[in-house]
Order: structure tokens, then sequence, then C-alpha cells
């Protein structure tokens, strides 16, 4: 494997401010991590990573060379065409950030799109920058999919070697084998390495796993302030309100859709309770119930929401 360092390169100045924070802060820095382009239902890492960087200040602390890691022709990053001239072009940068949360303690932050290749050697070069920088804790987060209803708290899945740190959460699969993602490699190799490394994984419903989904991007967001002790009110206000408006948004559609769909909705929501009251018995096995598969669901929901794009393009005839 060719030397890691050649894939990223130091800011100076943040790593400055980094190096004075790690000083002052003798315990050692959280590192929050999330990639762009695996799955993330309901876009719940994305909407987290936004979030902090349009709410708190920041700075660049390192850069990975985006011209090695990403496959272009997989990914085309957008130019900007004006007139006779491209005037802008979208770079697509993985980079890590200093962060300060409310109260001025200082975190990292590293996203961007995830790499097309090279995983072993970029899982490498994290693990420099987690030494290096005397991180104490690396924290990814994303949303999957899950047959659940959007009326029910939204559950979450930790993984990692630091489960502990949430309490009251339980993993829903004993073994499982499913194709891999460069954020998932590099909390292996952490892990390996033996690094503090904890994975939240929010449970987003089915039939809106495609669209933006605020309560699973709080759900998360509240997961890793319990676990870091990170201050961040104004990131969980600016998901709470969207989760409110998104919440609003769905019943809206849910009822000018049809008695079909209303049922298979129902259906999970039984489903989601006969499984709480078994674990509240102490139960293993919930009663059975008779349900559609994620799939029907999730395809009649598509169907719902096409017909009702159509009778909106023909101007609600």
């Amino acid at each position: 494997m060719l030397d890691p360092q050649g894939l990223y390169e130091w800011e100076p100045k943040g790593l400055a401010v980094a190096d004075l924070a790690l000083a002052q802060d003798t315990a050692g820095l959280v590192m929050l991590y999330h990639f762009e382009g695996y799955i993330d239902a309901g876009e719940t890492g994305e909407q987290i990573v936004k979030r902090l960087l349009d709410d708190l200040p920041h700075q660049v602390v390192a850069r990975f060379d985006h011209d090695r890691l990403i496959d272009y022709r997989a990914r085309r990053p957008l130019l900007t065409f004006e007139r006779d001239r491209w005037s802008a072009y979208e770079i697509p940068k993985i980079e890590l950030y200093l962060v300060q949360d409310a109260t001025g303690a200082p975190f990292l932050l590293l996203t961007g799109p995830e790499p097309d290749v090279e995983w072993e050697r970029f899982a490498a070069a994290v693990g420099e920058l987690v030494e290096r920088l005397g991180v104490r804790l690396a924290v990814n987060f994303h949303g999957i999919p899950m047959g659940v209803p959007h009326t029910r708290p939204v559950g979450i899945t930790p993984h990692g070697n630091r489960t502990d740190l949430m309490p009251g959460h339980r993993s829903y699969f004993d073994e499982a084998q499913v194709p891999g993602s460069a954020e998932s490699l590099v909390e292996y190799r952490l892990a390996e390495a033996g690094h503090d490394v904890l994975g939240v994984a929010a449970h987003v419903p089915h039939y809106v796993a495609r669209s933006p989904y605020p309560d699973a991007a709080l759900t998360a967001l509240e997961a890793i302030t319990a676990a870091t002790g990170l201050v961040l009110p104004n990131t969980a206000h600016g998901l709470r309100s969207a989760a409110l408006r998104a919440q609003e948004e769905i019943e809206r559609q849910i009822a000018e859709g049809d008695e079909e769909l209303v049922t298979l909705v129902r259906g999970l929501e039984h489903q989601y309770d006969a499984v709480a009251g078994a674990e509240t018995r102490g139960s293993l096995v919930a009663e059975r119930v008779d349900l559609p598969s994620a799939d029907e669901l999730g395809a009649e929901f598509e169907r719902f929401l096409a017909d009702r794009a159509d009778r909106e393009g023909d101007g609600g005839r």
C-alpha cells in the first residue's frame, strides 16, 4: 500500500488551532464523520453535517486529495455555464474541520463524498489523523430504511466498540453480510487499531427513505450529543422545526391517499406496537401480524405520490 500521507495535506492555520485545542483539553477531541454516497436513508447524516457547518464556526484542518479518491465519471461534479463560458465548478471536497459547539468546546468533523477507490489507504490516512490529533472517540452516523411507521419514535441501532455510550438501545441483527462502505471500513480499522468508535444508525420508515426525514436526523443528533457531551442546541432546534413540518406534510399526503395506503401504514403501526409490547412483557416473540413487505409498502407509497404528481400536472382536473 502506498504511503497514506500522500492522500492528504494539513492546513497550517487550522492545524495550529487544533493543536492548541488539544493542549487545552487533555482528554482528547471527538471526531464526527460522515461521507455522502452510500446508504443514508432520509438524508440523515447529510442533514446533520449541513446544519453543523451552517450553524457553527469552523475551519479546515486537513484536505484529502479528491483527484485521487473520486471517480468523476461515476459522480460527475457540476459546472455552471453562463451564456458563453463556464463560470463555476463544484469541487468534490473531502475535508476535516475543527468545529466549536455552543459552549466553544472544539470537536472535529470529517466529511465529503465517499471515496470511490483506495479505501484501505484512505482508512489508514484517517487513522493517522486520529493519532496525530488525539481523537478520543470517533462517531459516524447515517440512516437505514426499516419497516417502521412514521407515527412512532425513531429507533436507533448502535454499533462499534463503544455501544455502551448508548444504553437502552439494542441491535436488531445477529449477523448479516452487506455491501461495504468507506465509512464502515474506517470504523472497522479504527476499532482494530484500538481506538474508540461509535456508529449511530437511525431507523427511517421505508416509504420516506428517499426524501429528507428530519426526525431521524434529530434522533441521531440527540444520541451523538448524549454520547459525546457536545452542546448543539441550535442544530437540534433547526432539525426539530423541520421534523414538525415534515410530519405535517406526510400526514397531509396520507390523508389524501387511498384506503390501501392507509391500511399499509396502520399495519406497520400494529407491528411496531406488538413488538414493543412483547419487549415490555419480557417476551422475545411478538404476536403474529400479517403485514405487507417493505418493498410492497414502498411501491404503494411511490405509486400514490406519482398519481398525485400527475393530478397536479393536469391542473387538478
